[in-house]
This record gives C-alpha cells, structure tokens and sequence, in this order.
C-alpha cells in the first residue's frame, strides 16, 4: 500500500512550468544554462570524432532547435545535438577529412529523407504505430535508452587517461592497470585509460549535490539541480586541482567558425542512406518517452510527421554549413523529467546561448574546462532518470511479465540493448546496434509472436 501511495504521488507530481509559459528572465537564463550544460559535452564530442569544426556544431545545434520548434507549432521541448548515429558513415565517406562536403551531402540527404516519411505518416496516420511499437516494446526501449549509456556515465564519472613512459619487458606490459588507448614509439609514451579514485569521488560529490538540490531545494533552486550539481562540482574539481585554465587563457574572445559547403556525391547518400533506419528508431523513441514525461500524446499533437519533418530541416541545415547531423537528445530530456520544467522558451534559450557560444571563444572554452568526471556524476542521475520513465511506463499499461510473450519480448530486448548487441552490413556501411536494434528486434518480436488466448480475447472484447 505504501508503494503504491508513493507511486501515485509521483505520477501526480504537477508541472512547473508547461510548454508556453515564460520565466523570467533571470530564471530563464538559470534554467537554459541548465540544458546548456546537459548537451555541450556530447554535441561537441561528435565533431572532434568527426573532424568537423566544433564551433559549428554548436551553431548548427542551436539553429536546428529553433527550427524543429518552430515546425512543431512550439508545441514539443526538445533539444537537438550532433547525431551519434553518423560518425561511423562520416568517417567513412570523408576519410580523413579529404572528402567532407561529399559526406556533409549525404547528410543533407538524410535529412530530405525524414521529411519523405514525414510526409508518409502525415499521409497515413500513426494507428499502424500502435501496433508496431506497442507499450511492451516501446517501455523496454525506453529503458534501454538510458541504461544503455549507464556505462559510458560510469566511465565518465571514475575512468581517466593516464600517460607514462613505454614498459620495456612483457613483465611490465602484463602489469599495467587498465585498457591501453594509444602508443607513442616517437614520444615513448602509452596512454592508459585507467581507473581514478580521486575522479570518481568528485563525480559522486557532483551527483549528491544535485540530488540534495532536487529534493530538498527550496524555490526556484529545486528546479535547477543538473546546474547546482555541474557547478558544486566544477568547484570541487577546482579545489582538487583537476582544471586547466590555459585553454580559455588562449581562446580568442571573438571568432567567426569555419563554414564547410556541401559537395554533390551520390555515393555519399548511397553509404549514408541506411543510417536513417537508425535515427527514425532513435526519434521515435526519444518522443514517446518525452510524451510519456510530459504526460500527453505528442505522436497525435502535433504530431509526429511535424516531429520528423522539423528533425529533418535540422539535419539538412546543419549540412549546409558544415555541421554534422542533429538528433534530440536524451540528457535534455532527463533534465526535463527531474524539474518538469517543459517550457520551450527554456529550450530556445540554450539554442541562443549555443548559437553565442560558437562566436565567444573563451566562453565556450571555459565549458570545455568542466572535467569529465563531473558531466559523469550527474549523467548517471540524467540516464537513471530516462530508463525509471520506460519502468513507470510498464506500469501504466499494466504490462503482464507473467505472460510468457511479454516476458520475452521485454527480455530479449533490454538485454541486447543494453548488453551493446552489433548487427553489421559491411557492403552497405549499416550498422544497427544498441538502442536501434533492440527496437527492431522488439518490432520483429511482437509481430510473430503469437498472442495468449487470454490477451487475444480481452483485445476482441474491447475493439466490440
């Protein structure tokens, strides 16, 4: 009982801040900070993978979001950042960075794509959605996506790269602690990625003040724990001497970023095309689980086929300048769930201030400074966050695990989703893996799986 009261006072846990109210403007520029914070790490990571121009990629992060929601009648608060999903097929087409406006091409391609099946689901509707990814499937991707990132934030919060001299005899190779990332025969030097106390206490610091801020802060501090967690462990970094400041001391104040055009290749969108079965599952997924939060059906209004159409305008215009392609991402959409601040003037902002950053060199290096540890202390309670809410959907549709084809469908799917399972074409440069390919699996599942008796009878009895 106990439970079950402790249950049903957070599902009625009221809104903050719903989709068109406005703070003001010094919570305002509090709160999309706090996004700001929440997306930089991985939206700049992409392009460095990549060899595109970070600057740019923050440019044409802020500019996608902008336009998605403007697309979708500012009706969803959703932030887009650089695609994971791309740095394989990026790197292959560009290689090296030689050919990237061919690959930035084939990334404007992808996003002309979206906007074809956006204009399929607008002509068809989303009924065949419900079939397609029912509750079973769609809680357990859900999941997935965030305990599949449960050990990149476990690694962010206690790993660290240590370099020291080449070992000289087996003996000593056999003894280094940790995975070997690199070798240096020039430098005489290997680079070790290797377990940090000290790291992983700043991380746990960082994680406790944002927990104590979220559930024991007063006023309008209650409602910004990701920031009050990023900065007390930005300080706590500091006093541990874990920040290096020369960076931002170099960076010029003003700089215009390196703009890249496209250059026509059909063999870049023949490589790329692929990929888009991997960001619609990624899509898809990222907005039930944002309606699922916010309580509505954002799949009806306004619709997914806006949804899809305004991702595709971000990742066709990030093309066009030289970004790499944009996705909605999950660390905004924890932020969300722990604040319930769904304002998307909120997330305007941190596509603003994204936008200014890219101009202001020594603000954005000053962000750079933030030790990894620190975006890993509140990126484990972020990633927690998105998989309690496929777990909370599970629970609103009554989802029966004790029948055998539920219990297999959810089964297969969290395992190889968060188990990292690989499904690689070679020829054609697809890969499908985690998130992505449990939701096919998931797809594939509860399409021949045949249905109880039981389950089969209560569906006919309802749809009569």
């Amino acid at each position: 009982m106990g439970l079950e009261k402790e249950w049903s006072e957070m599902t009625d846990k009221k809104i903050r801040m719903d989709v068109h109210e406005r703070p003001a403007w010094h919570e305002w520029i509090m709160l999309s900070f706090q996004h700001l914070f929440a997306m930089f790490g991985a939206t700049v990571l992409v392009p460095l993978l990549t060899g595109m121009n970070p600057a740019v990629a923050l440019f044409t992060s802020g500019v996608g979001t902008l336009a998605y929601m403007i697309v979708t009648r500012g009706k969803i608060p959703a932030y887009l950042g650089s695609s994971f999903a791309f740095i394989v097929p990026i790197l292959t087409v560009s290689q090296g960075g030689k050919n990237m406006g061919e690959a930035l091409f084939g990334c404007f391609a992808i996003g002309i794509m979206y906007g074809v099946v956006a204009l399929v689901v607008y002509k068809f509707g989303i009924k065949w959605l419900d079939h397609l990814l029912p509750p079973v499937v769609i809680g357990s991707v859900v999941i997935v996506i965030g305990l599949a990132l449960a050990g990149t934030a476990v690694d962010m919060a206690s790993q660290k790269d240590v370099i020291q001299a080449i070992p000289q005899t087996a003996q000593e190779w056999q003894n280094i602690q940790g995975t070997i990332k690199a070798v240096d025969p020039e430098q005489g030097t290997v680079t070790v990625h290797t377990y940090s106390l000290e790291n992983f206490l700043v991380a746990l610091a960082t994680l406790a003040i944002a927990i104590v801020t979220s559930m024991f802060g007063r006023g309008f501090l209650n409602i910004i724990p990701i920031l009050a967690g990023v900065i007390g462990g930005y300080l706590i970094a500091i006093a541990a001497g874990m920040v290096d400041f020369a960076p931002v001391k170099e960076a010029a104040w003003f700089a215009v970023p390196e703009f890249t055009k496209p250059v026509v290749s059909w063999h870049a969108v023949l490589v790329m095309l692929p990929v888009t079965l991997v960001v619609l599952a990624e899509h898809i997924g990222h907005l039930i689980v944002t309606g699922n939060i916010m309580e509505r059906d954002l799949t009806r209004d306004p619709g997914l086929h806006r949804s899809l159409l305004g991702d595709g305008i971000a990742v066709s215009a990030a093309a066009l300048i030289g970004g790499p392609p944009s996705t909605t991402y999950g660390e905004n959409i924890g932020v969300m769930a722990i604040t319930r601040v769904f304002s998307v003037w909120v997330i305007g902002g941190a596509a603003v201030l994204a936008m200014s950053f890219a101009f202001i060199g020594k603000l954005s290096a000053l962000i750079q400074t933030i030790p990894t540890p620190v975006m890993g202390g509140v990126s484990i309670l972020l990633f927690g966050i998105i998989a309690s809410a496929g777990l909370r959907m599970l629970i609103e549709h009554r989802i029966d695990l004790g029948e055998r084809r539920n219990l297999v469908i959810a089964a297969v799917v969290l395992v190889i989703g968060i188990g990292g399972a690989v499904l690689r074409f070679a020829d054609i440069h697809l890969e499908l893996e985690g998130m992505a390919l449990a939701t096919v699996v998931g797809i594939v599942l509860n399409a021949i799986l045949p249905r109880q008796q039981r389950q089969a009878g209560a569906q006919e009895a309802e749809v009569a």
